[in-house]
């Protein structure tokens, strides 16, 4: 396994997919599972993790078909409950018998959502940080639900800023633009589409392989849950990071969270997407107090019941 500049490496299988997973931080703290998005790998957090790694025990890996993780070649590999499997399995390994706290951004925080609204997966995981990354059948509930209103107006903007997707379930037509341009102007595209930084951005060196493999999620996910979205509930506390500015994930399709998450926290940060690139002491500073408020719930040094909703 190629050294990485974040913490230890190990190897974690889940059947026939190896995970590369990453641990730092406090090995006496609250253990905080990070989940990324794409195209990136666990690298996306390098910016957070100087600020969580003292008070927790901070694990990142890679997805599978990014960075040093395995590379499946079936589209069906990437379906949500197998993905939902990866992260259960990390889970397993790294903390047996005590539930983590989990910190996901983009498609990691979809993947989240899946394992969150799992019959008993508040034994495992004890909170959960969404960033700019929706339960697809959540979003797919309340578009038909606004649709039905004849309220147009946030699918309508969902749908526009979600354009690109569409050209993502074509198979080879990305291919190229991603590997010969995208891939290789990455913080340059950041700066447009996010005015993030460029100097803060570290491209992974499987960028462009992570981009065209990644494009998997999408054929394998989001047409069937979006035309069939099932009712998914969870028990697990929730807090939503709201990212005022995000390009590509509305802040409006969160509307209904709190029918299918009841405890249910929400956050404003403003940012574009990729905040945990641009926002990282507020990305880490608003999961650890999350973190903390429901230890003190657990441990009853804080009243039951749902926190309130707040803006940053």
């Amino acid at each position: 396994m190629t050294p990485s500049t974040s913490g230890t490496a190990r190897r974690i299988t889940n059947g026939s997919v190896d995970l590369a997973v990453f641990e730092e931080g406090n090995p006496a703290g609250e253990t905080m599972v990070l989940v990324h998005g794409w195209p990136d790998t666990h690298e996306l957090w390098s910016r957070v993790v100087p600020f969580l790694k003292e008070r927790f025990r901070v694990v990142s890996y890679d997805s599978r078909g990014a960075g040093e993780s395995t590379v499946p070649t079936r589209v069906e590999d990437y379906r949500l409950p197998a993905l939902a499997g990866d992260l259960f399995t990390v889970i397993d390994a790294v903390s047996p018998g005590r539930p983590v706290h989990v910190l996901a951004h983009d498609w990691g925080s979809v993947e989240a959502w899946e394992a969150v609204c799992e019959p008993g997966a508040r034994t495992r995981i004890a909170s959960f940080t969404s960033v700019s990354g929706p339960n697809l059948d959540h979003l797919g509930k309340w578009m038909r639900r606004r649709i039905s209103d004849r309220r147009f107006g946030g699918p309508l903007a969902q749908a526009v800023a979600s354009g690109y997707t569409v050209l993502f379930q074509i198979p080879g037509l990305a291919t190229l633009p991603l590997r010969l341009w995208f891939s290789r102007h990455w913080p340059a595209f950041l700066k447009f589409f996010d005015r993030l930084d460029p100097a803060l951005v570290r491209p992974a060196p499987t960028l462009a392989d992570d981009m065209v493999n990644g494009l998997k999620l999408y054929r394998a996910n989001i047409r069937t849950s979006l035309l069939r979205p099932r009712e998914r509930y969870t028990d697990v506390p929730v807090q939503l990071i709201l990212n005022e500015n995000d390009k590509a994930v509305r802040p409006v399709g969160y509307e209904d969270t709190e029918k299918w998450a009841p405890d249910l926290r929400r956050r404003g940060v403003d940012a574009g997407h990729w905040s945990p690139i641009s926002h990282a002491a507020d990305i880490a500073q608003l999961a650890a107090e999350f973190v903390l408020d429901v230890e003190d719930r657990q441990w009853g040094n804080a009243p039951d019941g749902p926190s309130e909703s707040a803006s940053a």
